[in-house]
């Protein structure tokens, strides 16, 4: 849930554009599923009265991208800068406006046009230049900034109709989890891992001596940038909080690498 600030400024950001805002549930993080055709307008808000857009209405909240590869590629780029500042400034011949944009982006895509790239059907009858061109859409400055990157299977059809054969944690534990874990990622830097600068990296994602081999060598198998080998460093050191650990050890490096793994960049 929002806390008392953050309602208030998604309830400001709401009053901008126009939008009603429900007392009963105010502290109700906001959620915006833009359709895939969105403009860059929409996405990104200006206009000759100036309003917030999807970008800024998703403000303490999810911004979720469904069919992520069908958007116009300069609707994404302007994602870049507000998932770095959490503001996007709107600069046009009659005025200049800073919104706030502090959103979790979350999005979801086909593996290829078809969508049947690595299934075992082998339906899949994508040329390699059209897979290339379909992913080229989602650029690599774009695909940095993205920390989780998920392959996700169809599953079989039994498994779909059938009992789960392990016992699966419900929401609210997983919930409890999360909040225990937020709430020591504000103890110790009064701010999310998501937001760490540079300086409070170095302090606060300490590796022991196995972590920072394996780290180094990552780096350089996987010819990593500097933005994804630091956001690798927080994904690790939310890993590490997860588990309620002191430095980030082998095991986390580890995990925060192989939940990037569907990267095109980094599986080349």
């Amino acid at each position: 849930a929002l806390s008392e600030e953050e309602a208030v400024a998604v309830a400001a950001v709401r009053s901008v554009a126009g939008l009603e805002c429900d007392p009963l549930h105010w502290t109700q993080v906001p959620f915006r599923a833009p359709h895939h055709s969105a403009s860059v307008g929409a996405l990104a808000g200006g206009g000759r009265r100036v309003m917030p857009g999807e970008i800024s209405l998703a403000h303490k909240g999810v911004l979720f991208l469904d069919e992520l590869a069908e958007f116009d590629r300069r609707a994404l780029e302007t994602l870049r800068e507000p998932l770095e500042s959490a503001s996007i400034t709107l600069s046009r011949a009659s005025y200049r406006v800073v919104f706030p944009a502090g959103f979790q982006l979350v999005g979801s895509m086909n593996p290829c046009p078809c969508g049947y790239r690595g299934d075992e059907s082998g339906y899949c009858r994508c040329t390699p230049e059209r897979i290339e061109a379909y992913r080229h859409k989602i650029s690599g400055p774009l695909l940095d900034r993205i920390d989780l990157q998920i392959l996700v299977p169809r599953p079989a059809h039994d498994a779909l109709l059938s009992p789960p054969q392990r016992k699966v944690e419900n929401s609210a534990t997983v919930r409890e989890r999360v909040l225990r874990c937020r709430q020591r990622q504000f103890a110790r830097a009064a701010c999310l891992n998501a937001r760490l600068g540079i300086r409070s990296i170095d302090r606060d994602c300490a590796l022991d001596e196995p972590a920072r081999r394996l780290m180094v060598s990552l780096m350089e198998q996987l010819q990593l940038s500097a933005r994804a080998s630091h956001r690798i460093l927080k994904v690790a050191r939310t890993v590490a909080d997860l588990r309620e650990a002191g430095p980030i050890g082998e095991t986390d490096i580890a995990e925060a690498v192989a939940l990037r793994q569907f990267s095109p960049r980094l599986r080349n």
